[in-house]
């Protein structure tokens, strides 16, 4: 019977990098079909994101300043994207 071999249960910083990549990709496509509008829906969608990745980190109990990247770093990351898509949501066009 083959074994399986012990795989690490923290993830290099490269593959948490590409796995938020990948998240804020399909967050903008889902909000691009927004009936809400492009900027409101991502900005809805971020929030969410968000509340997943401090969840996700509490539940894992991954410390926040860890010297690998983990889910609380994604959560800052959400939430900076966040603030950054709130802010031009705000804006009044002339």
């Amino acid at each position: 019977m083959a074994q399986v071999p012990n795989l690490p249960r923290e993830l290099r910083s490269a593959q948490v990098i590409v796995r938020f990549f990948l998240r804020t990709i399909i967050l903008a496509v889902f909000a691009a079909f927004g009936s809400i509008g492009f900027g409101r829906s991502l900005a809805a969608l971020l929030g969410m994101s968000i509340i997943l990745s401090s969840v996700v980190g509490a539940m894992r109990r991954e410390p926040p300043f860890d010297a690998v990247l983990n889910h609380w770093d994604e959560t800052v990351a959400y939430a900076a994207l966040f603030f950054l898509v709130s802010s031009f949501n705000h804006v009044v066009p002339v």
